[in-house]
Formats: structure tokens, C-alpha cells, sequence
């Protein structure tokens, strides 16, 4: 039996059950999109496993490695692409030859084709000729023939009658049987001539079938080889369309790895570079010293190091040989610093830096051209040549110089301008001075580094007369802390 207090008390705990579901669904979706945020968080793309810089560099390079593998892949498919687009090349071309030289023998055919039926048709021609001779000469023959019949069939009576003579009649006699052996005669021959002549038009004809074959062949030949070329072409677009695949495959490889390798340079402490706006004000506080236009030393660095966002990319490891390695995967790499040269200059200067030699990034030797790299910081100086500026910049800065540090790489590449005559700011002395910084010479073959110098300088002085222009605002501070 229910008693009255059961429905009460069931209404109540549908009523505190409704009280509680709600908020317990919110918590819940809370919960999940509190886990939803975790997820994102642990899976920024920056740092994909939260790992350390040690642990992300790590896995950039062996990612590097696999893509660095991938484009030796890609080049060995462009190569093999290219190779069999050559042996297609050769063959279509080879056939285009083959085509043209039956259509030749094809158009030689059917001229002698041409030609034997001129000829058969002047032989039948004859025979049609020498048919009506035997029919006349046959009618001839025949005429003699009855009247030497007729003669022979004479009495002696009709031969006196109608000859004055006897000799007379027998001379008529004889002139018919000696006609009649000319006409036989020439009978024969004509016959024989008959016979010559359907034989040579027989020889002929057969001349003529064997010629008519020979085009037939041929015309099938030009037909199968017009196919296989059309073949050829087909599989040669196939070719092309396969390489274009595989460049278009390699040059997105090769970004990429591009990219990583620039993350790696940041995990790997290279300095940050300048905004141009910096670099600019930092150039105007150096005209002041050296009397180097800001332009033309900004040109020079953009040349040199792009303003020091690259300032090298190889690592010293043997000093005897002066050989190293690639800083982004550990490659080996001949000829990074020349060892009678640089490489004791390049050991004090990073001594006095308190660096370590053999993980301070240097330029890589540049294939194409040959020698040996070494190159330091935004200026890209040497370090022989950097021991005949330290002292200078040193004096000017009171600290002694870091071919790394952005403000004495500017400076030295200034007074390094300035030696060399810059300081006229005349168009021909700056080029002159560029050409000497880039290869201690004024040779015309280094002519496209002092063209491009100048044409990157013409185009910062007239972003500069803009900046000026409009005042942006680019006031440097004042007070040497800032400076130095």
C-alpha cells in the first residue's frame, strides 16, 4: 500500500534532480572545452611537442636531414626525366628523318611508276603499230600470192596471147616469186618485232607491279613510323609534365627546408637582425664618423648579409686544414677557412670575444666561385682583414670589436669604404669602393657586385627622401649609451 507522502516525496526528487542537471551538463562542457584548450596549447606549430630548444632542434634537423634526402631524390628524378626526354628527343628526330627519307623514296617510286607507264604506253603504242604492218603486209603477201596462182594456172595458149614474149612471161613469174620472198621476209621480221616488243611491255608491267608493291611497303613503313614518332611525342609530353612535377616537387621541398633552417638559426643564438629604420639611423650616426653615405653603406650590407640577417652558415672544426661543417646538419665541409691565412687571426679574435671558435658561424666557401669562406658578422669580413680594423673601431667604440655585433660590423665596413675613397659620395669613387670590399680589385668580371651595390643604394636614397619627407619619426636618441 502507498501511502500519500510516496507521490510528494517522488515530485521532490524530480525536482532536485532538475535543479542538478543542468549545472552538471555545463560542468561537463566545460570540462571538455578546457581539454579542447589544452590539446591546442600542447599543439602550437611553433613547438608541435612542447619540446625544449634542444629537443626541437634536434628533430628540425633530423626533419631537415629527410628533406635534404628528399631533393637529392627529386634531382636524381629531374636528371633521369631530362635523359630520357634527350633519348625521346633523338628518336622522334631520327624518325622525322626516317619519314622524310621514304617520303622521298615513296615521290622517287611513283616518278619511275610515271615513267614506266609512259613507257608501256608507247610500247603498245608500237605493237598497236606493228600489228596493222603484219595486217598489210599479210594482205600484200595475199595479192601476190593469188596472182601467182593466177599465172601458175595460165595455158600455153593464154600465156602467147597475152605476152609478146615467152621470156616476158617468165620474167613477170619471177618478179612475183621475188616479191613474195620480200614480203615473207619482212613478215617475219615485223612478227619477231611483235614479239620483242609484247615481251618488253610484259617486262614492263611486271617493272611496273614490282615498283607499285615498293610504294605500298613503303607508304606502311611512313604510316607505322608516323605512329610510333606520334607515340614518342605522347610519352615525351608524359616526360614533361613528369618533370615539371618533380621541379615543382623539389622548389616546395626545398622552401620548406629553407624554413626550418631558418628556425634553426634561431634556436641556435644567430643574432637578430636591424629593422631598416634602425640600420638607417645607425648608418646617419656612422656618416658622422666616416663620412660614408647612409645609402651606400646600407647597399653594401644588403649585399654582403642582407643587414646581417645571414651571417654565415658553417662552423670552423679543423684548424690545421681549416675544414668544418654545415651549422644547420653537421655536414662536412672543405676550404671554410683558409688555414696560412685566417684561421690563427680568426682563434685570438674569438679568444678576446670570450666565443668559442668552432661554434661561431662563418660564411660557407661559395662553390661557383672557388677559394675559401670564413666570412664574419653583417660585414662579412675576413679575419686577417679584420685584425687591420679592430684597433680602429675599438678606439672610436672604447670596447674591443666584435665583427658580430651589428653597430662594429657597420663601423668597420664604413672605414673599410672610406680607405678605399667612398667618402666623395661621387657615383664612380662608391662603386670603386665596392668593388675593392668585395674582391680587392676593380676588375670588370666583379663589375655585376658594384652595379648592384649602386642600384640597391640609389633605391635606398630615395627611400630615404621619403622616410624625411614625411617624418616618421625616427629620432635617435641622444647620449652615447644608446650608441655604444
Amino acid at each position: 500500500m502507498i501511502s500519500s507522502r510516496t507521490p510528494k516525496l517522488i515530485l521532490l526528487f524530480i525536482l532536485i534532480l532538475a535543479l542538478i542537471w543542468p549545472s552538471s551538463h555545463i560542468l561537463g562542457e566545460a570540462e571538455i572545452v578546457e581539454e579542447q584548450a589544452i590539446e591546442e596549447e600542447n599543439s602550437n606549430p611553433a613547438n608541435p611537442e612542447g619540446l625544449s630548444p634542444v629537443e626541437e632542434r634536434e628533430v628540425l634537423e633530423q626533419e631537415l636531414k629527410k628533406l635534404e634526402e628528399k631533393i637529392a631524390e627529386y634531382e636524381a628524378d629531374i636528371s633521369k626525366s631530362e635523359q630520357e626526354k634527350k633519348t625521346l628527343q633523338n628518336q622522334i628526330y631520327l624518325l622525322k628523318q626516317k619519314i622524310k627519307k621514304l617520303e622521298l623514296q615513296i615521290y622517287q617510286s611513283n616518278v619511275m611508276i610515271e615513267d614506266l607507264g609512259l613507257q608501256i604506253t608507247d610500247t603498245e603504242d608500237s605493237i598497236a603499230k606493228t600489228s596493222a604492218k603484219i595486217e598489210d603486209s599479210k594482205e600484200k603477201l595475199a595479192t601476190i600470192l593469188r596472182l601467182i596462182y593466177e599465172e601458175d594456172q595460165k595455158s600455153l595458149l593464154e600465156i602467147l596471147l597475152s605476152e609478146d614474149t615467152l621470156s616476158g612471161f617468165f620474167d613477170n613469174l619471177v618478179r612475183l616469186e621475188a616479191l613474195n620472198l620480200k614480203n615473207q621476209e619482212l613478215l617475219t621480221n615485223i612478227k619477231n618485232l611483235k614479239s620483242y616488243l609484247e615481251k618488253e611491255k610484259q617486262s614492263l608491267d611486271e617493272e611496273k607491279q614490282d615498283l607499285e608493291r615498293i610504294v605500298k611497303i613503303q607508304m606502311l613503313q611512313k604510316q607505322e613510323s608516323e605512329k610510333t614518332k606520334k607515340d614518342q611525342e605522347y610519352f615525351l609530353k608524359l616526360t614533361e609534365t613528369q618533370y615539371q612535377k618533380h621541379l615543382k616537387e623539389k622548389e616546395a621541398t626545398e622552401k620548406k627546408a629553407a624554413e626550418i633552417r631558418a628556425r634553426i638559426f634561431e634556436l641556435i643564438g644567430i643574432p637578430e637582425a636591424p629593422t631598416f629604420g634602425e640600420a638607417y639611423e645607425l648608418a646617419k650616426e656612422i656618416e658622422r664618423i666616416t663620412g660614408i653615405r647612409p645609402a651606400f653603406l646600407l647597399a653594401v650590407l644588403t649585399q654582403e648579409s642582407n643587414i646581417g640577417k645571414n651571417v654565415g652558415q658553417c662552423y670552423l672544426k679543423d684548424p690545421k686544414t681549416g675544414d668544418g661543417v654545415k651549422a644547420y646538419n653537421g655536414q662536412k665541409v672543405s676550404k671554410v677557412m683558409k688555414p696560412s691565412r685566417d684561421v690563427e687571426p680568426f682563434l685570438e679574435i674569438t679568444k678576446a670575444l670570450g666565443r668559442d671558435p668552432y661554434n661561431t658561424p662563418v660564411s660557407c666557401p661559395i662553390s661557383d666561385v672557388g677559394g675559401y669562406g670564413g666570412a664574419m658578422g653583417p660585414a662579412q669580413f675576413i679575419p686577417s682583414t679584420w685584425m687591420r680594423y679592430r684597433d680602429r673601431v675599438k678606439e672610436i667604440t672604447g670596447k674591443e670589436a666584435d665583427p658580430w655585433n651589428i653597430k662594429d660590423a657597420f663601423l668597420a665596413a664604413a672605414l673599410y669604404l672610406a680607405d678605399y675613397g667612398a667618402t666623395s659620395q661621387t657615383y664612380n669613387a662608391e662603386w670603386k669602393a665596392a668593388m675593392i670590399y668585395f674582391s680587392g680589385t676593380t676588375k670588370t668580371k666583379y663589375s655585376f657586385y658594384g652595379n648592384s651595390v649602386m642600384s640597391i643604394a640609389k633605391q635606398y636614397a630615395e627611400d630615404i627622401q621619403a622616410i624625411e619627407r614625411v617624418a616618421l619619426g625616427l629620432v635617435f636618441p641622444q647620449g652615447g649609451d644608446y650608441w655604444f
